[in-house]
């Protein structure tokens, strides 16, 4: 399972062969990439096993990941980098409408959704041939949230990423991942001071003296052919194809830690139970 390994400092062949996908993303995208890797780095110690299938580089296809704390964005995208691709997200439109950090998400092409809204349907067709048509990844979290589950297993989530994939017809990458919610405490819900930020901004100063471990795990294609968009129930078996995929994935990385964490967190809510848990 673990075909490709790598230490922090060397990028391995396959990493060099695909340079071009990161030099041929936006330019402000890039220098972000590079400001995260540097984050990453002073954070922790990142490690990358798995890998994405060799022609898969410079075509669309969705990468749908475990959400495990408000750092592993952070992760993902320097372990994607690291390998050679610059993904994009499907990000809130909340976020992307912020003063600062919102037109340079746009200018670097992210993907916009807005839950609960009457233009849904029509931002999911758009989402879905965005994807079609992209020049890489798009990262996507089926959970929607980070996971309230006591053993930080894999929430049920929604069904949008599986029917999203289903709709554009690109193939599915599933992430592991493990570590990152080490760096930064969970926090709170919604942000309605200072006072909300504080156990974050302790959490996180203090990471690079912890130097906690982000392993990162890319799995092999998840094969939804046989699940055809529009039948009864497809989104739902995709869906749960795809999760137990990512869960597969997840065992071996915390292979030490298969009842809950070590790293406790006394801000992350645990009132949910997973049901792809091993």
């Amino acid at each position: 399972m673990f075909a490709l390994k790598q230490n922090d400092n060397e990028p391995t062949r396959r990493s060099r062969r695909a340079r071009g996908t990161v030099e041929q993303a936006p330019r402000i995208w890039r220098a972000m990439l590079t400001v995260d890797a540097g984050l990453v780095r002073l954070a922790g110690r990142l490690r990358v096993s798995g890998g994405i299938p060799a022609d898969l580089y410079g075509r669309p296809f969705l990468m749908a990941a475990n959400h495990i704390g408000v750092f592993d964005a952070f992760v993902l995208m320097a372990a994607c980098r690291r390998i050679g691709l610059a993904p994009r997200f499907l990000l809130a439109g909340g976020l992307l409408d912020t003063p600062v950090l919102g037109p340079a998400l746009r200018a670097s092409g992210h993907l916009r959704v807005d839950r609960g809204k009457a233009s849904a349907i029509e931002q999911f067709a758009a989402a879905a041939e965005a994807l079609r048509t992209a020049q890489g990844p798009i990262i996507v979290y089926p959970e929607g949230r980070i996971s309230h589950d006591r053993g930080l297993w894999p929430e049920r989530g929604k069904t949008g990423a599986a029917r999203l994939a289903l709709a554009s017809g690109v193939p599915v990458i599933p992430i592991s991942q493990w570590g990152a919610h080490e760096a930064v405490y969970w926090g709170t819900e919604t942000v309605n001071g200072p006072a909300d930020l504080v156990p974050l901004a302790r959490s996180g100063l203090t990471a690079p003296l912890r130097r906690p471990t982000f392993r990162v795990h890319f799995g092999e294609p998840v094969d939804l052919s046989e699940f055809g968009e529009g039948r009864p129930g497809s989104g739902v078996r995709a869906h749960a194809k795809v999760m137990r995929a990512i869960t597969e994935g997840l065992v071996p990385l915390r292979r030490d830690e298969p009842d809950v964490p070590r790293f406790h967190d006394p801000t992350r809510p645990t009132d949910t139970t997973s049901p792809w848990r091993p």
